[in-house]
């Protein structure tokens, strides 16, 4: 047998990942860039303007105490399956087939919307400076590509290409946000931001809904798990440092943009935006940072929606890999690629899964934004939300069952994962009553989309057979 050719017999996956590498993965499938923006001005045009801020750092806070429960379940769950096998153990085999199925729908809905994205931004890029006007899917198509290349070989190859992009994308950032503060807008350095009558204006809620979107891929540390250079230590310390370090990046940049325009005048602002009359990022960096500043953000964008593709390509190869090998999909997904070390199989069928779906829209007309990017991003926020509800209920009945493992740690056990169930229940609520905003389509459209992770969620659970693993 060629070096080259994937096993087809189903193995572990081997790595040396320390924290900091699986961060990376997992703070780049968030695309910090990306989400400064693209949903920081939804969160204050569409929400309470100035107090956005608040509507993040309120997403850290519910992710927070989503993350306790998760991390103190983490020793007890002896495989990379993330949210399957967290609630297979907790709530049984068939509600755990429910939850991969959305967890597939969820990944796979948010890698197409990118996709769609970072077709139009290269585009966009590409005229903004004099070149030719060129179909977004051909973009999409040739990023495709390269990441199905870095996916087919070994983890650490794509940590290192994301820790590069990585380190660049928040390096700007930091320095746009040290610079504003040096130099303030016409408010000064103003902390409006954080009082009671400026959060509470306006739409609090619908802050909190994009702010959670932006949060989308922090939970995929366990899924690193087998690759992790030390998972008992690793994989709790990288879901916190993600978490917080997501979460506090958000509240101090979205600060910092209301400190540079003003709090009177970053609704205004946010809002112009959105009907594409401006562009608060783009423009804010301008500002601060010049004409150079402001190109090197705009390529930063484009390498921060690359990051996001590839770390979540790189995600739900893992998931097939872990759910092929308990006999929910082909066992010829569950193959080690005996050279990289990779799931090779899996990899190449996610790569033909994009295509195909990328395909499709790009046949079909629909627009890179709003209805490739929008609508799958809101399937995607439907179903993470989803999919972490779930599994703090399956934390809870979990240690109920097993009081020994949870005596002496009742916070870690049964609060925060309590407290957590209610905070994901009111963002679940928040999520579906304000969908056509994150979709961007009609009223019967979004409640289709929104429908979809529900839809695999009983599929999954009543169609799958529960395998002897």
């Amino acid at each position: 047998m060629s070096t080259d050719t994937p096993t087809v017999e189903s193995q572990r996956l081997h790595g040396q990942l320390g924290p900091i590498a699986v961060v990376f993965m997992v703070v780049a499938a968030a695309a910090p860039l990306t989400v400064i923006g693209g949903n920081m001005p939804l969160a204050m045009g569409l929400g309470n303007g100035a107090g956005a801020p608040v509507g993040f750092l309120i997403a850290a806070l519910v992710l927070l105490l989503f993350s306790i429960g998760f991390v103190t379940m983490t020793p007890h769950v002896p495989e990379a399956g993330a949210f399957y096998s967290y609630v297979t153990l907790g709530l049984g085999k068939r509600l755990g087939m429910g939850i991969a199925v959305v967890a597939l729908i969820a990944y796979t809905a948010i890698q197409v919307g990118i996709y769609g994205y970072i077709g139009w931004a290269i585009d966009d890029t590409v005229r903004f400076y004099g070149g030719p006007q060129i179909a977004w899917p051909v973009y999409s198509f040739a990023i495709l590509a390269i990441v199905a290349f870095l996916g087919y070989r070994h983890i650490e190859l794509s940590a290192k290409v994301l820790g590069v992009a990585l380190a660049l994308e928040i390096s700007i950032v930091v320095l746009l946000d040290l610079v504003i503060v040096a130099n303030p807008g016409p408010a000064g350095l103003t902390v409006a931001s954080f009082t009671p009558d400026v959060f509470m204006q306006g739409a609090l809620g619908i802050a909190v809904l994009f702010a959670l979107t932006g949060f989308i891929g922090f939970e995929a540390t366990a899924v690193f798990r087998d690759e992790a250079r030390d998972p008992e230590r690793t994989i709790p310390r990288a879901t916190y440092a993600a978490v917080l370090i997501i979460g506090g990046f958000y509240a101090l940049t979205c600060w910092a943009f209301v400190v540079a325009i003003g709090p009177d005048l970053v609704t205004e602002t946010a809002q112009r935006t959105l009907d594409g009359e401006a562009n608060m990022l783009l423009d804010t960096t301008n500002d601060n940072l010049g004409r150079i500043g402001r190109d090197v953000v705009n390529v930063l964008l484009i390498t921060s929606l690359f990051a996001c593709v590839l770390s979540f390509h790189n995600v739900i190869a893992r998931y097939q890999f872990v759910l092929a090998g308990k006999g929910l999909l082909p066992s010829r997904l569950a193959s080690v690629h005996p050279r990289h070390g990779s799931p090779g199989v899996s990899s190449v069928v996610q790569t033909i899964t994009a295509a195909l779906i990328v395909g499709v829209l790009a046949l079909l007309g629909v627009d890179p934004l709003v209805g490739v990017f929008g609508s799958m991003a809101g399937v995607a926020t439907v179903g993470m939300v989803l999919l972490m509800l779930t599994t703090s209920v399956a934390v809870l009945v979990y240690f109920a069952r097993h009081r020994e493992q949870a005596a002496g740690r009742v916070w870690q056990t049964r609060i925060a994962p309590a407290l957590a169930c209610v905070g994901l229940l009111v963002s679940l609520w928040l999520v579906l009553t304000n969908f056509t905003l994150v979709t961007g389509g009609s009223a019967t459209l979004s409640a289709i989309l929104a429908a979809v992770p529900f839809v695999g969620l009983v599929i999954g659970a009543l169609v799958g057979q529960p395998t002897a693993n």
